[in-house]
């Protein structure tokens, strides 16, 4: 069995050292070699030398998602293009993509780490493992797949789709792990059920849940229905893709921040001010490795809290991701977080945990409409109940109203991939 690497050992003391002297390196890193960075710190009247402690990175400027939008495509490289051995994109749905490289050596670390998060999980050498994440410019099918063959496993490249084919993999190659988007877990579990088969007899054991916020009312959702141990894994390709921080099985209470690679802060999401640890605000992430694209504080409008470290004492934790400032519905001055209905909608009885928010306007107001799914075999009664239910816990426990219809079991949207969960069909600019 592989036992935890060198950095998973180290004291904290030790670990703050080591960050110290990869955060000098790195700034000077982006300092020397990509422009923008340079013309920012300038602007700022800030130098790479001038980062002596790891408190003195505050001082420095944020980069925005707008940032790396700014300078696509090859805008934010640090190193020249035949040291590129591979690029990767965002999706460019609500704008240019953003874009990031990868020089061999970062290729290896981005390995390490989904590695070592694979085994923080629970993951073994010579396990097999399901990579039901998308392959392509996403980061996450082929993070995971590179990850998993380096800790030892063997990989089973489903990718995202075909469900029902993906269930017949299952049974068929019988993976002890999957790595997959809740949401398209929960479309899995369906289909198996669909099929007339009980998947908590499958060879699965554990699960690594990334690529979109999901809450501990999932969780349950998930582990009951699949007899499986979930457990959360975080990354953003800016950043360098899944493996940024790892949940670790034996106490599934937050993720670790791998702070050998990646320096975590949080920050007041209108002021920027740094927050001590514990306080909730919005996750920024330094690189301390990155070659081909470093980034410097990078706000990724995630939003958590740090706490110390348990299961790996050297590395903070982050809370589980409980939203995302541009996920934030302000509906009629109340800020809601998808998240917080999907906690409703999990503990309600006689409901699916499928649903999606529906933003309309009438007149000058704003209205919410929280389409669910009703399980099968729930009586009339029960779903009309079920709908009071959701009504009434969202209106005491966030305090706005709004209206719920339960459809049909099996009729609304599935996820093959990460999962918008709302629907905003307000005029354009009314947003």
């Amino acid at each position: 069995m592989q036992q935890p690497d060198a950095a998973e050992r180290l004291t904290r003391d030790e670990l703050r050292a080591l960050q110290l002297e990869r955060l000098r390196a790195s700034l000077r890193h982006a300092y020397d070699h990509v422009a923008a960075y340079r013309h920012a710190f300038d602007a700022a009247g800030v130098h790479p030398e001038d980062c002596r402690t790891l408190a003195d990175l505050a001082a420095f400027p944020f980069t925005t998602k707008e940032t790396l939008r700014e300078n696509y495509p090859f805008g934010m490289f640090a190193v020249p293009q035949e040291r590129v051995r591979r690029l990767h994109a965002s999706s460019g749905t609500t704008g240019t993509p953003t874009v990031v490289g990868y020089t061999r050596r970062d290729l290896d670390t981005w390995a390490d780490v989904v590695a070592r998060s694979i085994r923080a999980a629970g993951g073994r050498p010579g396990d097999r493992v399901h990579v039901a994440y998308g392959y392509g410019l996403f980061t996450g099918g082929l993070g995971a797949h590179y990850g998993a063959e380096r800790l030892g496993c063997t990989v089973i490249p489903a990718s995202g789709g075909v469900t029902a084919r993906q269930v017949r993999l299952i049974q068929d190659f019988a993976p002890r792990v999957i790595m997959v988007t809740p949401s398209y877990l929960l479309t899995l579990l369906d289909e198996f059920e669909r099929q007339g088969v009980d998947p908590r007899t499958t060879s699965l054991r554990v699960g690594l849940f990334g690529a979109e916020p999901w809450t501990e009312a999932m969780r349950r959702e998930i582990e009951e229905r699949l007899a499986i141990d979930a457990v959360d894994i975080y990354g953003l390709s800016e950043v360098i893709g899944p493996g940024v921080a790892q949940e670790c099985v034996e106490t599934k209470d937050g993720l670790h921040v791998w702070e050998d690679h990646f320096y975590p802060e949080v920050v007041d999401p209108v002021t920027g001010a740094v927050l001590p640890e514990g306080e909730p605000g919005e996750l920024v992430f330094t690189s301390l490795t990155r070659e081909a694209t470093p980034v410097v504080r990078y706000r990724t409008r995630d939003l958590t809290r740090l706490l110390p470290g348990t299961a790996r004492p050297a590395f903070r934790r982050m809370e589980r991701v409980t939203g995302r400032t541009d996920d934030m519905i302000i509906l009629r001055g109340v800020n809601l977080f998808p998240s917080q209905v999907e906690e409703i909608v999990l503990r309600t009885p006689g409901v699916a945990p499928h649903f999606r928010l529906r933003l309309t306007r009438e007149g000058r107001l704003d209205r919410l409409t929280v389409r669910a799914e009703a399980r099968p075999g729930a009586a009339p009664e029960q779903r009309e109940a079920a709908a009071e239910r959701i009504a009434g816990a969202v209106r005491d426990g966030i305090g706005v109203s709004v209206e719920v219809e339960l459809a049909e079991p099996g009729t609304l949207e599935r996820s093959a991939g990460k999962f918008n969960r709302v629907l905003d069909e307000r005029p354009t600019g009314s947003a």
